[in-house]
């Protein structure tokens, strides 16, 4: 919305740094941490009202957790979206299709993860939405956002993978880019939904994730930028440095109520929609195969699950001590803070081997 003041540059020339993507990505970041901060409160204390008992608690999980986290009003997520959602309007060029498709995916998955927490707080079980039903869903709002992104491109680029550290190969998927896509976005947000299960541990990897698209996006959009780094050129993608510059600051505000101990759990409310984001901005910026490295740390959650199912089901034995791994090294004996405090660690250290892609090719 703000954008719109640049026309008026040629009356205030201070007008014109409204142009700038830099700039908006930064006004964005502030306004959406000082929404995030100042709605927390009253947003938390209507929450704790409405669930009362709060989100139950594994019975079959750390004995810790029944004393420390009962009682905690879950759907902080609402928070974070409110504060992404106004501040991408406030902020971005809404000329642009990608930031309107990421807002798609953004508040699609946020919904099929609040009806989620609806269905879980009310009836005080965690058993919510069925999992055939809500990745059905999130398949439909995947598949929307893929189309749309092979289309608003160029063929054959737009239904194309890229690879890291690979300057010159493409590979066109075609008709099948739409399922490709389909899977990087639902993967993704289920894969920040698994890792969210202590305080803070999932909202400041996401936080990570989204500074380093936010600079992939800015460069993947600009051309200059892309020639000089050799990758590839992204027309109207710059626009989504702006919402990533949003989820930092909403994320930054969330955490100020989410440090241990929280006083708010982001809840599938928004695991799935942050989730969702980061793979719609990565099926955008065509730096999917990035995102697995970025994410490497919901890669890895997610893999202990599903290789945690699968040996109980074909051999009975469990492989690790609980799933999400997150868990497995709290039955191992470390506290909450390290485990929160040294999976950001490596969350850093991925992140910055996936911006190495930028220039290693």
């Amino acid at each position: 919305m703000l954008y719109i003041l640049a026309d008026l540059a040629g009356q205030v020339n201070f007008l014109n740094v409204f142009r700038y993507i830099t700039v908006r990505t930064g006004g964005a970041m502030l306004t959406a941490l000082l929404f995030v901060f100042l709605a927390g409160p009253s947003a938390i204390a209507a929450l704790r009202v409405r669930q009362g008992k709060g989100q139950p608690i594994r019975s079959d999980g750390p004995e810790s957790h029944l004393v420390t986290k009962r009682g905690t009003p879950t759907m902080g997520g609402l928070i974070i979206l409110a504060g992404l959602v106004v501040t991408t309007l406030l902020w971005a060029n809404l000329s642009s299709p990608y930031v309107w498709m990421v807002l798609l995916v953004t508040l699609g998955f946020g919904l099929v993860g609040f009806y989620d927490d609806y269905l879980k707080v009310t009836k005080q079980t965690h058993k919510g939405v069925s999992g055939k039903v809500r990745l059905a869903v999130e398949a439909l709002i995947a598949g929307v956002a893929a189309y749309v992104v092979a289309h608003v491109g160029a063929e054959p680029f737009s239904t194309s993978l890229t690879f890291p550290f690979v300057k010159t190969l493409l590979v066109n998927l075609g008709w099948f880019f739409i399922p490709f896509g389909i899977l990087v976005i639902v993967g993704a947000g289920n894969a920040v939904n698994l890792t969210d299960g202590l305080d803070g541990l999932a909202i400041v990897p996401v936080m990570i994730a989204a500074g380093c698209f936010g600079i992939i996006a800015y460069l993947a959009g600009n051309a200059l930028f892309a020639d000089y780094l050799q990758i590839h050129f992204v027309p109207g993608t710059g626009e989504l440095a702006v919402v990533c510059g949003a989820v930092i600051g909403a994320g930054l505000g969330f955490l100020w109520f989410n440090a241990p101990p929280a006083a708010i759990f982001m809840g599938d409310t928004g695991s799935l929609a942050l989730g969702g984001m980061l793979g719609a901005i990565a099926v955008a910026t065509k730096h999917e195969i990035v995102l697995a490295i970025i994410g490497g740390l919901f890669v890895v959650e997610a893999l202990s699950v599903i290789i945690q199912v699968a040996s109980f089901k074909l051999t009975g034995k469990r492989v690790f001590r609980m799933a999400p791994i997150h868990h497995h090294f709290e039955k191992l004996g470390w506290t909450e803070p390290q485990v929160v405090i040294r999976f950001w660690i490596i969350a850093c250290v991925l992140a910055l081997i996936g911006l190495s892609t930028l220039k290693l090719r």
